[in-house]
């Protein structure tokens, strides 16, 4: 499986309320909703993607908001922490600006010399902002943010396991190579893809399993190029013991899932096609797009879908 792996494709968490998670990633942390459509199994929910202008892969947050629902259990078994990159120097003004928008959680920390500012989502969700080299990413700034400030992409992913062996065993099984280790803390990282190249592993031994709900991240995918790649992967973790899905096509990528030793959804993402399959680059995320076997039920998945702006 070496090289095949290219770092985070995207992260993919629920939600309870449609318009608070658009608002919150799109007028607070001023991303781009590069998609508006709806979830495969479940068409009256939609499904919602912000990431940088094209939603390039390794820059993509998605969302299921299914509506009222208990909020998540955090514990072990779960992506604990999701982190996007954003510039050097930038902490002391997003700071100030969260603040302003009435954020919760704030607080300021470091992990093996990064300076990070943590922070809580709408629904209890667990994100860090890590100051970053911007690697050739441009972030976003139709959400009021300014370049040299906005969000690159996603810096990595913290999880929070009892224990992390099998885990690590697997990421290093995926190209990532054992890094340092800062207390509790160990930094897997993968090099020769995009820049959302960091896994960290959290052993919280004495926490209860994580319960999902709103806040929780359902499942976190990774990137390889095309869906050549993509088998390969397949056949290697299969041959390796891991049970794994057929692929599926999901309009803007094709997908392969798998539950790892820790209990944490993993999937394996196509770069290919993208979101820009459906509509230009200058209008991504505006329309409400439907997969084809929805589209003849437009009128009555539109009614039974919560506006948003």
């Amino acid at each position: 499986m070496k090289n095949l792996i290219k770092g985070l494709h995207h992260v993919t968490s629920m939600a309870a309320d449609a318009k608070e998670n658009n608002d919150f990633f799109t007028k607070v942390l001023g991303m781009r909703r590069v998609k508006k459509t709806v979830n495969f199994d479940t068409p009256e929910v939609y499904h919602l993607y912000y990431g940088d202008e094209v939603g390039t892969p390794g820059s993509v947050m998605s969302y299921f908001p299914f509506g009222p629902m208990p909020n998540g259990r955090r514990g072990a078994g779960e992506v604990g922490v999701t982190e996007f990159a954003v510039p050097k120097g930038t902490l002391g003004f997003w700071k100030e600006h969260l603040a302003s928008k009435g954020v919760k959680g704030l607080r300021e920390s470091s992990f093996l010399g990064d300076a990070r500012l943590e922070l809580d989502g709408p629904d209890g969700d667990s994100f860090a902002l890590v100051e970053a080299e911007p690697e050739n990413r441009t972030a976003w700034t139709g959400g009021g943010i300014g370049e040299a400030d906005g969000v690159l992409g996603f810096h990595g992913a913290r999880f929070q396991l009892r224990n992390a062996d099998a885990t690590g065993e697997l990421l290093t099984f995926m190209g990532y190579q054992k890094g340092d280790t800062e207390g509790s803390v160990t930094r897997y990282r993968i090099d020769g893809g995009n820049a959302a190249r960091t896994i960290d592993l959290e052993e919280v031994p004495d926490a209860p399993h994580a319960t999902q709900g709103a806040g929780s991240v359902h499942h976190i995918a990774f990137a390889v190029e095309n869906r050549a790649a993509q088998l390969e992967v397949r056949k290697a973790l299969m041959d390796t013991g891991y049970q794994v899905t057929p692929v599926i096509d999901r309009d803007y990528f094709w997908a392969i899932y798998f539950r790892t030793p820790g209990g944490v959804l993993f999937e394996i993402a196509t770069n290919e096609p993208g979101f820009d399959r459906d509509e230009d680059t200058a209008h991504l995320g505006q329309a409400l797009m439907l997969p084809e076997r929805y589209r003849p039920y437009r009128a009555q998945i539109e009614r039974k879908l919560p506006e948003i702006a």
